[in-house]
């Protein structure tokens, strides 16, 4: 990416909701690593240094083995790429008299820090020395190696750190940045949810309080008839029974949202779930001129019971019905069927209504949202319908019907009869 992209870039996530707060999140990150960078590279910048140092030491304590083998000279480097070692030996009352071709000029308090009895690192006029000393008969032998080559190395190392301080920066903050904005997207997502939930919720129960509000005015605002009264009591009765049951169908999903309630583990015939739905809405088939239908597993199948409690699968495949029913249409067909499969029990309700988009599917079961325009109800109905089959274990697959219409499908464990 070229720098002068980084400015869009940046501009565009800025105006992602809530990266302000994952862009302070990134930087503490930054700077959380960036410390534990340091330290580490202090560390082990010690530990490299020493390793460097005890290498020349190892190499003095060998010329001091030569000297103790009276060979002194014999040796001034292991090969041609190593620094050379310098030889001085130091007879009182004089200083110490260079042995080595080249050696820089050892001083008598040099010659006296160099017998401690273990290497040190003195400064002469060729730079640092690490020096080392033996006593022999001839007087205090002092070896030296220069640390030029050992600084040379630390540079290196530490400029290699330096460069690439920044980049690692950049590194995190990027990488910190972009998970911590994608970790705030569903958040977000949740939060706009929210914020259309309660929206939605607002509208639909401003409806019917609006129309109880204009139905009460209207008939306190003049003389009216018996039958006039009784028309507008029945209206407001509707808008009554209508709010009741938005609220009755939003104090269940707030129950199981809140804390949902355990099943009980009783065997369920799933199939005679399916003969009582489709009686209860025979009466709404007739009256919208479509049928309902129920498909019931073969005696071969064996018998199609599920572990849930009885008044929640009634009341979801109830909603699937309604659901079915809504959208079916003149002349239509709602068609419920059970079928075992393996250890699996699927219940399925299809309708010969428009079908659902894959734009639908993905909000299909958000409160409040009506997959089309048409079909009434407040679109609480499928929301309750998946708390339930969350709760019961089941596993929905939505699709399309042969009937032309949507295929609601959901499968539970299938269980022996009680």
């Amino acid at each position: 990416m070229t720098p002068t992209l980084w400015p869009q870039v940046l501009a565009r996530w800025l105006k992602v909701p809530g990266s302000a707060h994952a862009v302070k999140v990134a930087l503490a990150a930054s700077l959380l690593i960036g410390l534990v960078y340091v330290g580490c590279v202090v560390i082990l910048d010690v530990l490299a240094a020493g390793r460097l140092v005890a290498t020349v030491d190892a190499r003095l304590y060998e010329r001091l083995a030569d000297a103790r083998a009276g060979h002194p000279f014999a040796r001034t480097g292991d090969d041609d790429d190593a620094a050379p070692v310098f030889i001085w030996l130091a007879q009182a009352p004089g200083g110490p008299v260079a042995l080595s071709p080249g050696a820089p000029r050892l001083s008598a308090a040099d010659g006296i820090a160099a017998a401690a009895g273990r290497p040190v690192t003195i400064r002469l006029s060729g730079g640092s020395f690490r020096v080392a000393s033996v006593r022999s008969n001839a007087g205090l032998l002092v070896v030296g190696q220069s640390l030029a080559e050992q600084g040379r190395i630390e540079a290196i190392l530490r400029s290699g750190v330096i460069l690439a301080a920044p980049v690692l920066f950049l590194a995190v903050f990027a990488s910190a940045l972009i998970i911590g904005l994608r970790a705030l997207a569903p958040v977000q997502r949740s939060r706009q949810r929210q914020l259309e939930f309660t929206a939605d919720a607002s509208h639909e129960l401003r409806t019917p309080l609006s129309v109880i509000s204009a139905e009460t005015g209207i008939a306190l605002r003049a003389e009216r008839s018996i039958a006039d009264y009784q028309a507008t009591l029945g209206r407001i009765q509707n808008e009554t029974k209508r709010l009741r049951s938005i609220v009755e169908d939003l104090l269940w999903l707030a129950r199981f949202d809140s804390a949902p309630p355990q099943p009980n583990s009783e065997a369920l015939d799933l199939t005679a779930v399916a003969r009582e739905c489709a009686d209860r809405f025979s009466a709404v088939a007739h009256a919208g001129s479509f049928t309902i239908s129920v498909e019931e597993p073969g005696a071969a199948a064996g018998p199609a019971s599920i572990s849930a409690p009885a008044e929640w699968i009634s009341r979801l495949v109830g909603v699937l019905v309604d659901n079915a029913c809504r959208y079916a249409g003149e002349a239509g067909r709602v068609r419920i069927s059970v079928s075992p499969r393996g250890n699996r029990v699927c219940l399925a309700v299809e309708d010969s209504g428009p079908g659902l988009s894959a734009e639908q599917k993905e909000r299909l079961f958000d409160r409040f949202h009506r997959s089309t325009g048409g079909g009434g109800g407040a679109g609480l109905g499928l929301a309750i319908a998946d708390s339930i089959a969350s709760s019961t274990g089941g596993q929905w697959r939505i699709g399309k019907s042969a009937l032309g219409g949507a295929l609601f499908e959901i499968s539970w464990r299938r269980v022996a009869p009680s």
